[in-house]
């Protein structure tokens, strides 16, 4: 071979040495991306940080809402190496079956990418689990946090958290697989402030699976943010006592504190822990709640629409003096009812004429039933006299939600002219066909929140701020205007005067007359018993103290147990009593309200 040959075959050489070298170096660089991963992830494993969720607070600094650690166990597929199966199921007790469905789970979601294995397992459990862990490569735990409630009261306000579905991160691009996020009531609501902000963590690890330190000093770390702080309207020791009294009845209570719309205490019953819908139990508690027949799960104070009865007699009183249909010494006879067309719409025994203030202090229907129909009569048409009478009640958050900072707000329903105009045609529909509007009754339908707000905004004679649970976010009072924009009534405050005046006697000397527990504090209520289709009526009522510094305004509403003043007034009493002075002066009234079985004996 001569001279031009050999350098022929070692110039060949070279290049094909260098070609072998290139095509590795692209496949390592550029062709097997998930074996760079891999290398990498040989020493190196990142921490996602979750950073703790934000506190709770009562009015009054005490904790509603707290976190309790605990650690998801994570696993790489492609790290697990001579793993002892049955050793590791007895220290997970667990059988190897449910082991190899959660490998392939692993398995099929990535080979190289973290996944939980176990969820949610209490810190004292993990403790030994994490001892043993260097036996078995591949697996690590990731600290968490989850929800814990010093006191299992007000479930349907905190609401509850869950681990994020593939539609809400889809939906939103912060979420990944295995955060959590609020589902329900305060905790939806307020999710971002909330949620604070994840952090990741790049650690080193040794062929034993321990933790050898930070990759690089940490300069690729980022450090999670702590979810803001809440501070929230409820009055701790008021929910709970309310919640007490509620036990064994079907029902709710609102109360408010009409100078700023903060929502005092927010029940309904029957409820639940709200401890029984965190951590690894929450799926199998949450089918339970699902199931049960009392249906615990559904907040009957933003929820359900009942009939207001007798109590929406005051806005009758309110609109018909602004329409100037009537004036304070207007008087109408009430010879057991009402009477119109041939037929008779009942009332209780009582003197007659009736004026305003006698009408209120009796609940008198006739009364109702004339001044409904001289607002109607007032204008060219029904249908017209109707429309402003429907506006009016608008005025008072009545017919559309209040769009309190919670979530499940139903809008109740206060129909409009055309609904009628549907049934009976328009123009052949008058206040005598729809005349059980007048007390009440037909086809309303408010949510306990909307009473006991429009009994706010009788308490300040005439206007309000939206219904709200959150009054600070980390110590910052709220702006959002929904909840700082005060709304009017358009009624004047003489008007208002008359009334509470009639809610002051039925108090001291009318249908309320039990309600009354001090000498010192006037209170100004109203009964209401609403006609129910499906069984006994319920018992409402509702109240603010003191008459002319309110402090609270409350509704409350038992179900299918008769008579406002016999249920719902006590309760009422022994709620603004407990409020108001921090004590109960009636132990005989409060101990019948506490052992009151209604929900089962009735």
């Amino acid at each position: 071979m001569n001279l031009s040959d050999r350098k022929f075959v070692i110039v060949i050489i070279f290049i094909t040495i260098g070609l072998i070298f290139s095509l590795r170096l692209f496949f390592l660089q550029v062709v097997d991306e998930e074996w760079k991963v891999m290398a990498a992830s040989a020493s190196e494993r990142v921490i996602t940080e979750y950073p703790a969720r934000g506190l709770i607070y009562d009015r009054n600094g005490e904790l509603l809402v707290s976190n309790t650690a605990v650690y998801d166990l994570m696993v790489i597929p492609r790290d697990m190496k001579n793993i002892d199966t049955l050793a590791f199921c007895a220290l997970l007790e667990i059988d190897t079956a449910e082991f190899n469905a959660k490998i392939n789970a692993a398995r099929k979601y990535s080979r190289y990418k973290p996944t939980a294995f176990a969820k949610q397992i209490p810190a004292a459990l993990y403790v030994d689990i994490a001892e043993n862990l260097y036996r078995f490569p591949g697996f690590y735990g990731q600290p968490r946090t989850l929800r814990y409630y010093p006191e299992p009261i007000a479930a349907h306000t905190m609401g509850y958290v869950s681990e994020v579905t593939p539609s809400i991160i889809e939906k939103n691009n912060y979420y990944q697989r295995g955060d959590y996020i609020g589902a329900n009531g305060i905790e939806s609501i307020y999710e971002e402030p909330l949620r604070g902000k994840r952090g990741k963590r790049l650690v080193l690890v040794d062929v034993h699976n321990n933790e050898q330190g930070s990759f690089a000093d940490g300069q690729y770390d980022t450090l999670a943010t702590v979810g803001k702080n809440l501070t929230s309207s409820l009055d701790l020791q008021l929910q709970a006592y309310g919640e007490k009294l509620m036990k064994n009845k079907r029902g709710s209570i609102v109360a408010i504190e009409p100078a700023t719309g903060e929502i005092l205490c927010l029940i309904t019953n029957p409820n639940y822990d709200p401890n029984l819908l965190v951590g690894r139990v929450r799926g199998k508690n949450y089918k339970a709640l699902s199931e049960d027949t009392l249906k615990p799960l559904f907040n009957r104070a933003l929820m359900a629409r009942y009939p207001p009865g007798s109590t929406f007699k005051l806005l009758q009183g309110l609109i018909g003096l602004d329409e100037k249909v009537i004036d304070e010494n207007t008087s109408f006879s009430c010879h057991g009812g009402y009477y119109y067309a041939g037929r008779r719409l009942g009332c209780h025994a009582h003197a007659s004429p009736v004026s305003l203030l006698f009408s209120i202090q009796t609940s008198c229907n006739a009364y109702y039933c004339n001044v409904f129909k001289r607002i109607l009569d007032k204008y060219p048409t029904s249908e017209e006299g109707y429309t402003i009478w429907r506006e009016h009640l608008a005025k008072f958050g009545l017919g559309s939600r209040l769009m309190v900072d919670m979530t499940s707000e139903v809008s109740g329903f206060v129909p409009a002219s055309t609904y009628y105009d549907k049934f009976y045609g328009r123009n052949r529909w008058n206040a005598h066909t729809v005349i059980s509007l007048a007390i009440g009754q037909g086809e309303l339908g408010i949510t306990p929140l909307q009473v006991a707000n429009f009994t706010a905004a009788i308490a300040n004679r005439g206007w309000y701020y939206t219904p709200h649970v959150i009054k600070e976010i980390d110590g910052e009072a709220i702006t959002d205007s929904i909840y700082t924009q005060k709304h009017v009534t358009g009624i004047s405050k003489e008007n208002f005067e008359m009334v509470i005046e009639g809610m002051y006697r039925v108090i001291e000397s009318g249908t309320g007359r039990g309600v009354r527990f001090s000498k010192d504090i006037e209170v100004c209520g109203k009964t209401g018993t609403a006609q129910n289709p499906h069984g006994k009526d319920h018992s409402i009522f509702i109240a603010f103290a003191p008459k002319d510094d309110p402090k609270i305004a409350i509704a409350v509403y038992v179900e299918n147990v008769g008579f406002g003043s016999t249920w719902a007034a006590p309760i009422t009493s022994l709620m603004i009593e407990q409020y108001l002075t921090d004590t109960i002066t009636r132990p005989r009234i409060e101990t019948r309200m506490l052992e009151a079985d209604l929900l089962h004996n009735h």
